[in-house]
């Protein structure tokens, strides 16, 4: 598999998606974060957009997104997370295995993703992400597998505050198995959320 071009794909997409300003719907906030989203180009369900602050630089907030020794101590909706292989220096496939959550309507699921991390000028870094097929991590009876469409965190430093960031987080994912698309889509707004608020108070806790 040519992971590579995998990764400049979604790369693009993710660059594309914090571009776009228009037709987004807003579906969950709280004082310091909002989630809003449209119907995706890419599959028949939604793309999710979360929004927040966040007292850190991108070069310190994406590692801490991402690396298992980071991300397995503060994403609460993980049961299990690891790298699988590293492609190169900025492209490896993950592993990751979800809580149920919608007070046990949605089980677990386990998601096989391709992260590319990219930096742009001004300071921006992003985590590009997209589920592949890898060998060495087939299919299980264990978990539902999930599927996740073009993902990933862009992280900007504030002009006016370039010690603090704006974290923008896309998620598409196809969850699998015979769920209602209505349990769906009123699970997700919730985990965006939760997301940016987790990855805020463990970056708090674990960052020196």
């Amino acid at each position: 598999m040519d992971y590579e071009n995998i990764a400049a794909d979604v790369s693009q997409k993710i660059l594309s998606y914090s571009q776009d300003t228009t037709g987004w719907k807003s579906a969950k906030s709280t004082e310091n974060i909002i989630v809003s989203w449209k119907p995706s180009n890419e599959y028949s369900g939604n793309i999710y957009r979360g929004e927040g602050i966040i007292e850190e630089t991108p070069e310190k907030i994406i590692p801490f997104m991402y690396l298992p020794e980071y991300r397995s101590k503060w994403d609460k909706a993980l049961q299990y997370y690891t790298i699988l292989e590293h492609i190169n220096k900025d492209t490896v496939i993950c592993q990751s295995i979800s809580h149920s959550y919608g007070m046990g309507l949605i089980s677990s699921r386990e998601f096989v993703d391709l992260i590319h991390i990219k930096r742009y000028d001004g300071g921006i870094i992003t985590t590009n992400s997209v589920s592949v097929d890898y060998a060495g991590c087939p299919v299980s009876s264990k978990h539902v597998r999930g599927f996740n469409n073009p993902c990933g965190y862009v992280c900007s430093p504030l002009p006016e505050n370039p010690a603090h960031s704006k974290l923008v987080v896309f998620i598409q994912p196809e969850l699998g198995g015979l769920l209602p698309r209505s349990v769906v889509e009123s699970a997700l707004p919730n985990n965006v959320l939760n997301l940016i608020a987790n990855s805020k108070a463990g970056l708090k806790k674990l960052l020196p």
